[in-house]
């Protein structure tokens, strides 16, 4: 049975100047999956991750969000998504039980003590539960991604965007940070979009995946990065998957 599409981006496209990021961009994501959006340094990652989430309108192309045009007139979604930024974006002067309660504050009437009970669970499930009184500056790398994905998840959104989740961690905080996010895809059922050029965390969490490319100006496979690894026939694909580098510059200085 198919599932329903929570977010749907047709034909997207950006340029900054005279400069083309990338176009006709087109691509659906499932209810209940781990989507990731990968591919090299500078080929638009954020850049589309920005777009979706409505922070971007596209020079050209559409965005649906469940369900809504994210750039029509009067829609506003916030408050059914969530979002970790790449730096995690924690505010330095809160707590992290003031950080995950900063949605709660802005979105709901909630009173404060039941504003800080949601944040406590919403910190514990990501396994900072004594962690609630500590600023972000006596935290780790990796406490912070995971204060960031509790932030995200302070409404209970029905879908998350994940920003380079394990830009910066020890491949040991990065295999943690993956399975909190498979972890938590379970539990909640919810729908994950990640950003990111780990190879090591593409293939342990991702369901299907579209990789951009610099050179191609947009998405060059698309589909299980298993199987884009193990069979696709672009040397750009499997140069990614397999840390080679292409044939075409196989012979070019380091």
């Amino acid at each position: 049975m198919t599932r329903t599409a929570v977010v749907r981006a047709t034909g997207l496209a950006q340029r900054f100047g005279a400069r083309t990021i990338y176009r006709d961009v087109t691509f659906d994501v499932a209810a209940g999956e781990v989507f990731v959006i990968l591919g090299g340094s500078g080929c638009g990652k954020s850049t589309l991750m920005r777009q979706i989430i409505g922070l971007l309108p596209p020079n050209e192309g559409k965005v649906e969000v469940l369900g809504q045009d994210m750039y029509a007139a009067g829609v506003d979604i916030r408050d059914r998504i969530g979002v970790m930024f790449q730096s995690g974006a924690l505010f330095g002067s809160m707590t992290l039980l003031e950080n995950v309660m900063l949605p709660l504050e802005m979105h709901t009437d909630m009173p404060p003590q039941a504003r800080a009970r949601l944040a406590s669970v919403k910190l514990g499930l990501v396994g900072l539960a004594d962690a609630a009184a500590l600023m972000p500056a006596e935290i780790s790398g990796g406490m912070a991604k995971r204060a960031a994905i509790a932030r995200a998840l302070a409404l209970d959104p029905p879908l998350l965007f994940l920003d380079e989740p394990s830009a910066g961690l020890d491949p040991i905080t990065s295999a943690g940070l993956d399975r909190l996010i498979l972890d938590l895809r379970h539990d909640l059922g919810a729908t994950f979009v990640v950003v990111t050029h780990e190879l090591a965390s593409i293939l342990a969490i991702a369901d299907r995946c579209i990789m951009l490319d610099r050179t191609a100006q947009g998405i060059i496979a698309e589909g299980d990065p298993r199987v884009l690894r193990d069979s696709s026939e672009q040397p750009m694909v499997r140069a990614f998957f397999r840390r080679e580098l292409p044939n075409d510059a196989a012979g070019a200085p380091a």
